[in-house]
């Protein structure tokens, strides 16, 4: 593990010196079968980190599979430092399971900025990869550009059916799944206006639903084999990982109006360095 440790710090790094190191372990791996990537998502505290603990646990007891987890954390607008406390709730099996923890650097996606090439090598390393966001609102969906499956978790509480209605996060998931359903009545009512939000918001739409506790082990088992069946999908090219980000960024410092105004493009396809150029230019405008 501390080999793919260093390997994915050299990936982290920005620097020539570290471009140069990591070029031959890619290149390497490359060839490597691509792992399925499933993500999961939602609000602070809906209980991701322990969910992610226990399905990994699950997985890890139940076969040999070889699993990374990344989990992102927010940064500090004050200091810029992260706490990168979902470790203390991941708790697996010694020397199973891989985690690497990423500060956002007030991404505004709920993803870091380095997580798209982190987890493009970790697939190569290993049979699956789940990446937690950190805790998102209502349209922070990056994740529906890195995983191959987008988990939403909610949690009894949170809102009625029309909350679930609002555009958004809603619109991004592959499979629900309520947390913390230790009290059966209030699992049961959540479960019920899920299925007639997605229903309208929807319509013709089959989204699995699973309800689950962690601290019971209710579910368990079922979403970890509904995890461990996902299918790995396509390599996603790295532009669109970066087109994505720095369209969003350029959209939120100038917004569509301003961009015709200077010429630049508020859709389309740009290379990674342009991408990449725009994002800084306009962030340090």
């Amino acid at each position: 593990m501390r080999d793919v440790a260093r390997l994915v710090t050299l990936v982290e790094r920005d620097d020539p010196a570290a471009a140069a190191e990591r070029a031959a372990p890619l290149a390497a791996i490359e060839a490597n079968p691509l792992a399925p990537v499933v993500g999961f998502t939602g609000a602070p505290g809906v209980g991701k980190s322990t969910l992610l603990g226990a399905l990994a646990s699950s997985l890890a007891a139940t076969s040999d599979r070889r699993i990374a987890i990344v989990a992102v954390d927010p940064s500090s607008a004050v200091t810029g430092g992260a706490l990168l406390g979902d470790r203390t709730r991941i708790r697996v099996p010694e020397g199973r399971v891989f985690i690497r923890s990423q500060a956002s650097q007030a991404e505004s996606g709920g993803l870091a900025p380095t997580t798209y090439p982190v987890v493009r090598t970790l697939r190569r390393l290993f049979d699956l990869v789940l990446v937690e966001t950190l805790g998102v609102g209502q349209s922070e969906d990056d994740i529906q550009h890195v995983a191959d499956a987008t988990y939403l978790l909610l949690q009894p509480l949170a809102g009625d059916g029309v909350q679930h209605l609002k555009a958004g996060l809603m619109e991004a998931p592959d499979v629900i799944v309520v947390t913390k359903c230790d009290v059966a009545g209030l699992a049961q009512s959540a479960l019920a206006d899920l299925r007639g939000a997605i229903g309208l918001a929807r319509p013709g739409e089959t989204i699995p639903l699973h309800a689950v506790s962690a601290r019971t082990g209710a579910g368990i088992a079922e979403l970890a084999d509904a995890v461990a069946a996902a299918p790995a999908g396509p390599e996603r090219p790295g532009d669109d990982w970066f087109v994505t980000r720095a369209v969003r960024t350029v959209h939120g410092r100038l917004g569509t109006e301003r961009l015709a105004e200077r010429g630049l493009p508020a859709t389309g396809s740009l290379d990674e360095r342009l991408a990449e150029a725009l994002a800084r230019s306009i962030s340090s405008a």
